[in-house]
């Protein structure tokens, strides 16, 4: 992040009110940031994504992930016309060093960023004995690693395959969302070093958000799948492939799928 004279003079208040609630371990209960007030999700931008693993490097450091694990990480698919459906996925070490050189000209290669979704309903927060797994008010699935007993119940439930055992803590961890960040006016350490801004997060209690400018678009036609799927999503891919839609505002809940083609028009919509 680029900060100038004036947006550090800015920032320095806000950070001394809410100084002592950092270091309390509790950023969340400072006077300057109202949980109420946030619905926090990201959007990921599949044709901006180049592959390059800077948010797999950023997120790693700033979160201290061991090696081997990941909190986000990177695929590069590789889809062909005769084998659309089962397309080959590669992410040598989460994508963290970039991929290998295309050798096959044939078919279309795109990136997909992958993080936890922050589930409404997840399957996580539901199996978890302890309630050691929950959602806060402002919509992260959170993990409180005091009470966490390591039984994996939650890596099991998790239909992404987004969490994991920490080796050294044997407690569950996974991707927060920064959430010690965006409860201090930040973004994400993975959308701060992305170069070209494929990740975006978004406020969707924030009427100004370019999130519900996307919304409107045509190509984010969400279909309502609340009956079939019974997941809810706050983390949403827009791309070539397939175009994932997911909010929750006015006390209700909607997931949705769109498929679009290269050109950002619909190229399928889902209605059952």
């Amino acid at each position: 992040m680029n900060l100038s004279r004036r947006r550090i003079l800015v920032l320095l208040p806000t950070a001394a009110i809410a100084w002592k609630f950092v270091k309390a371990g509790t950023p969340e209960a400072a006077p300057n940031y109202t949980m109420s007030e946030h619905w926090w999700g990201m959007l990921i931008d599949i044709p901006k994504c180049i592959g390059c693993g800077n948010c797999v490097r950023a997120c790693q450091a700033e979160n201290d992930v061991p090696d081997g694990f990941f909190r986000t990480w990177v695929e590069r698919y590789h889809v062909t016309d005769v084998n659309m459906t089962n397309p080959e996925v590669i992410s040598p070490d989460g994508g963290k060093e970039g991929f290998p050189a295309v050798t096959e000209d044939a078919g279309k290669y795109f990136f997909v960023p992958k993080l936890c979704n922050h589930c409404a309903d997840s399957p996580c927060t539901q199996v978890c004995p302890v309630g050691a797994t929950f959602v806060s008010p402002d919509g992260v699935v959170l993990v409180d690693q005091k009470y966490c007993l390591g039984c994996a119940y939650c890596v099991q439930a998790c239909p992404y395959g987004c969490r994991y055992l920490h080796p050294e803590k044997r407690v569950a961890d996974k991707c927060t969302l920064c959430y010690h960040r965006i409860t201090k006016g930040l973004t994400t350490a993975c959308c701060e070093s992305c170069p070209t801004g494929a990740r975006r997060l978004v406020d969707l209690k924030n009427p100004n958000d370019p999130i519900h400018a996307f919304l409107k678009r045509p190509c984010a036609q969400a279909a309502d799948c609340h009956r079939r799927q019974g997941l809810l999503q706050r983390a949403g891919w827009i791309g070539e492939m397939k175009a994932v839609v997911s909010f929750q505002l006015s006390g209700f809940s909607r997931w949705g799928l769109a498929l679009t083609a290269s050109n950002g028009d619909p190229a399928l919509r889902t209605d059952n």
